[in-house]
């Protein structure tokens, strides 16, 4: 099946790795994709350095009318799908966004999602749970905190000894491959969302780490 190339707005509140990671995949010819624009949550995260320094075009909603300006960034954009890259606000979704927009968790969701639960908090909680495997989760976004449909996760191990910077680590060596791989899928046409389920072509592999 062809590809189909994918334009992405990349919704980015912190350091901007994940954003960066993609479009390092991009350009190695790993998704047949393109970063459309950036938009980062507010002035002053090294996000917005990073992602410009990538070659990235970045932008910032006016703070006194946020959703409505995310709105006119996005649609000026014209993005294909939007994706999350470590963006912590609440999206408020319209209508015509539904099916198209994925975010990236660090943990297996539904363990250790929903409200505050970001960064070192996640891997903070999947260590003093006494899970045996934490990893990272593409989903589809709904009008719930990490409780849309899941699209790929893949896995691996929490060690002893682990704390929340080393497993966060690994986590991330998981996320690079996870956000490229559910783009591909999505530019191929091997995922769809019915009923509120995704349904995945038998032909494509979804990765799962090492559980």
């Amino acid at each position: 099946m062809t590809p189909t190339n994918v334009r992405i707005a990349a919704l980015i509140s912190g350091g901007g790795r994940t954003v960066c990671n993609l479009q390092t995949a991009i350009l190695e010819g790993r998704v047949d994709a393109s970063i459309a624009c950036v938009i980062a949550s507010r002035e002053g995260l090294s996000g917005i350095d990073r992602a410009s320094e990538a070659g990235l075009n970045v932008y910032v909603p006016r703070q006194d009318d946020y959703e409505e300006d995310l709105q006119r960034l996005i649609r000026e954009c014209q993005p294909d799908l939007i994706c999350l890259c470590g963006y912590l606000r609440k999206l408020d979704l319209h209508p015509s966004w539904h099916g198209r927009v994925i975010n990236i968790h660090p943990s297996l969701l539904p363990r250790h999602g929903g409200k505050g639960m970001y960064g070192m908090h996640v891997h903070t909680a999947a260590i003093e749970s006494g899970d045996e495997f934490s990893g990272c989760t593409v989903h589809f976004v709904d009008d719930q905190y990490d409780q849309g449909p899941i699209l790929l996760q893949r896995a691996c191990p929490i060690r002893s000894g682990d704390t929340p910077e080393t497993l966060a680590a690994r986590v991330f060596a998981e996320e690079c491959i996870a956000l490229p791989q559910a783009i591909d899928m999505i530019s191929r046409n091997k995922v769809k969302l019915v009923d509120g389920r995704v349904e995945i072509n038998a032909a494509c592999e979804v990765g799962r780490g090492s559980l």
